[in-house]
């Protein structure tokens, strides 16, 4: 048996960059949330863009946009609420607000950080954030705020 793995060396983000997506995602959940549509079926996605690094946005039949790589809201924070509150999983925590965002930012970054893993430093890379609920899985949104950063 063969492993197909590819070998790649991480490249962890800096902590401007860290801070950015940090700032960013904080932004566009707490939009998610004030306007009523942190769902069930409510996501991130992101896409990442290397200089230099062909990578063609995948489509599903209808032309769909499909994201690098997206996380489900409901893992961290609670549906239906006009404000961030913590999922049940965190209730035992002292403070689970807090604890659910260091979960999911740190799943973020590490996510991020394999798309980013082609290149040596992060300096030219994009990524577009989207926060929201598509109609089906795979195509358009419902509801959507996206942001697009360069990091550092």
């Amino acid at each position: 048996m063969r492993d197909h793995t590819p070998n790649f060396k991480m490249l962890e983000l800096s902590p401007e960059s860290k801070q950015l997506v940090r700032d960013t995602v904080t932004q566009l959940l707490e939009k998610l949330a004030s306007d009523g549509q942190l769902t069930l079926d409510a996501r991130l996605e992101f896409w990442v863009e290397v200089p230099g690094v062909r990578h063609p946005r995948g489509t599903f039949r209808g032309g769909c946009l499909m994201p690098d790589s997206y996380l489900c809201l409901t893992d961290w924070f609670s549906a239906g609420s006009t404000t961030l509150v913590a999922s049940d999983h965190y209730a035992g925590e002292r403070n689970p607000l807090e604890e659910a965002w260091n979960d999911l930012l740190e799943e973020l970054y590490y996510q991020i950080e394999i798309f980013t893993s082609q290149t040596s430093r992060s300096q030219g890379v994009t990524v577009e954030l989207w926060a929201g609920t598509r109609g089906r899985q795979e195509c358009e949104w419902l509801y959507a705020v996206d942001k697009k950063i360069e990091l550092q």
